[in-house]
């Protein structure tokens, strides 16, 4: 059966072949498919600034997409995907070619809701995602009624309510 997931795309340098970010994130949106995953919706390409040291400025969207795929196997396609567009692991925070998270799959939560917090590895939904706007925002054009599992807020609140953990 297949699970609706919600996926962040990020991108603040520009790639041989791509171009600019926001052509990387299309690019990236483009290439979801050929790892079995289906999207259904993609958010317009937001232009935000850095979070941490980097002084590029981010092209990020938002896409709901459905996928067989379980979501070990989600997290490696999509680190499979960055390392395809030359993303290299380096500097938290630092410039990068290419940038995938899961945020959500399904009303899964990963690892559990007893150990969530501070817990290292794949966390679903993403630790951060309710206090990133250049998560939140795209993602009110594409889910503005999802609820995160723990906080019991809708998308739309998490925005409009600038509500934060």
């Amino acid at each position: 059966m297949d699970a609706n997931v919600i996926i962040a795309l990020g991108s603040n340098r520009r790639h041989g072949r791509y171009g600019p970010p926001a052509l990387v994130v299309t690019a990236a949106i483009e290439a979801l498919g050929a790892h079995g995953i289906r999207v259904d919706c993609r958010s317009r390409i937001h232009a935000t600034a850095p979070v941490g040291p980097s002084d590029r400025t981010f092209a990020n969207a938002v896409i709901a997409a459905q996928t067989s795929l379980s979501p070990h196997d989600l997290l490696a396609a999509l680190k499979e995907i960055e390392r395809d567009f030359g993303r290299r692991r380096g500097r938290r925070w630092g410039a990068r070619v290419l940038d995938l998270d899961i945020i959500a799959y399904g009303d899964t939560v990963l690892p559990s809701r007893a150990v969530w917090p501070g817990r290292h590895g794949l966390a679903i939904p993403h630790r951060a995602m309710h206090l990133r706007d250049f998560v939140l925002l795209p993602m009110r054009e594409v889910a503005p009624d999802w609820r995160h599992p723990l906080f019991n807020r809708t998308v739309r609140q998490l925005v409009a309510r600038g509500w934060r953990a």
